[in-house]
């Protein structure tokens, strides 16, 4: 055992110190090489040794660089050292953080992450965390409370009952609306295609003036950082909208929540500690390991009364129990890493991160303007959305940066425009990474204008960058 540990470490110390020095996205010839994994089920046991070589000379190379400084797809972040670091230990301990008597250690962390989140945020003192999968599942874990709760003041118990003949709910939300919102209210029963759907300005926010004069179980969703443009829906106004029809509020705040910790975007967030609960994301701008999912509500009795379960051996308690307020019961302890980052980023050291975040894409946005490419949207937080002279020449484009390695930026359709999404929320980017991705950038726009330049690289079909 202590020999396979050290051959891991020393294998995933190699990884980590190597990884901003590759192509973003893995070889052709590396990806390919992956079908060394499609062999027949061992008959018998094996060197474990033997199982992580394998692991590291076959999977490593055909990894995409996310972690590194320069990946801007997807708004993922990297993995901060710290927690990369709590995370190998928390994964020795295997923690299952359903219930206080299963993990001390995890019942713990979890009340102090809780209570350092509720005051970094700004939000309510009453507030709870509860660690989940993701942005997807903190929005359909926020939206069934939102549900039962609503329903519930009605006169229904939609936990009891199901939905069969339960009153209506109607929900409201931006034209502009992440499709995991959508997907989420699909999953519980509240449809996909019932969504009242406001229509959105250029940016994708909310047009507060056009929300429906609508009465009964009512849901609001805005949404904090619409996922190309970074926008910011006016909350203010749509929380005195809410208020007068007893609405519960939520918002979709995968990434954009975080800016909360910064002072300095204030201007964005005004209105948004109003709310009743909150979907983000800790594996985005916080930079923990995939996967880690807060959903946070200010009443954490509404979660409870939608994911309480009851069984002979499970003793009750008199504190928090994660396992009674999201849907699942065994669960990672995710709030291990969530706590390292915290500790040692300190208050001053998460607003940096979010600081620098929307300094780089300002930067990166100025840069490519300036060589001659065309950015739609208002930098205003993280994300950037380029074009080209046109939709051919930016889908050129696209494929000519991804293959030329120095950085990963993803395809997007913006107002009717095919773009290119830059979303800058790794800990470890730094100027000269944006420089230097700017420069390759436009060096592809170069390279693609050049009408001698019939044949360039794919991603599928040359191992040479550009």
């Amino acid at each position: 055992m202590d020999d396979l540990l050290a051959d891991a470490a020393v294998r995933g110390r190699r990884y980590v110190r190597d990884v901003g020095d590759r192509a973003v996205a893995p070889l052709p010839a590396a990806v390919a090489d992956l079908a060394k994994f499609d062999e027949p089920l061992p008959e018998h046991p094996g060197d474990p040794g033997e199982t992580l070589a394998l692991l590291d000379e076959v999977g490593s190379p055909a990894t995409v660089a996310n972690t590194g400084p320069r990946y801007f797809g997807f708004v993922t972040g990297g993995t901060e050292p710290a927690a990369l670091a709590a995370g190998w230990l928390g994964l020795a301990w295997d923690q299952n953080s359903a219930l206080p008597v299963m993990s001390p250690v995890a019942a713990r962390l979890h009340a102090v992450t809780t209570r350092w989140l509720v005051d970094l945020l700004g939000l309510p003192d009453t507030s709870q965390v509860s660690y989940v999968t993701g942005a997807t599942m903190a929005n359909a874990t926020a939206l069934t409370a939102a549900r039962d709760r609503q329903l519930r003041r009605a006169g229904w118990d939609a936990q009891a009952d199901g939905l069969f003949g339960a009153p209506p709910v109607t929900v409201v939300a931006g034209e502009q609306a992440h499709s995991t919102l959508i997907k989420a209210l699909g999953l519980i029963g509240l449809g996909r295609g019932r969504v009242h759907r406001v229509p959105a300005d250029d940016q994708g926010r909310m047009l507060v003036g056009q929300l429906p004069d609508v009465r009964g179980p009512v849901i609001v969703c805005a949404q904090a950082g619409e996922v190309n443009t970074g926008a910011f829906d006016r909350f203010p106004a749509i929380v005195e909208w809410a208020r007068e029809r007893a609405a519960w509020l939520h918002v979709d705040s995968a990434f954009g929540l975080w800016a909360l910790a910064d002072p300095g975007l204030k201007h964005l967030t005004e209105g948004l500690t109003e709310f009743d609960s909150w979907a983000t994301d800790a594996h985005k701008w916080l930079n923990v390991s995939y996967d880690s999912g807060l959903v946070i509500v200010r009443d954490p009795a509404n979660l409870r009364r939608s994911f309480a379960s009851t069984a002979d051996y499970l003793p009750p308690d008199d504190v928090f129990e994660p396992m009674h307020h999201t849907p699942q019961s065994s669960q990672r302890a995710r709030q291990i890493e969530v706590w390292a980052v915290l500790r040692t980023l300190g208050r001053s050291g998460v607003a940096e991160l979010v600081a620098n975040g929307c300094r780089h894409a300002r930067r990166i946005a100025g840069l490519l303007v300036a060589g001659g490419l065309r950015v739609l949207n208002d930098v205003v937080l993280n994300q950037v959305v380029v074009v080209a002279e046109d939709d051919e020449a930016t889908a050129r484009l696209i494929r000519a940066v991804q293959a030329d390695g120095t950085c990963w930026c993803g395809p997007t359709t913006w107002q009717g425009r095919h773009a290119m999404r830059i979303s800058v929320a790794g800990w470890n980017t730094t100027d000269a990474d944006i420089d230097r991705s700017a420069e390759a950038i436009l060096r592809c726009a170069e390279f693609i204008g050049d009408a001698n330049a019939s044949h360039w690289p794919s991603v599928a079909g040359d191992d040479d960058p550009v």
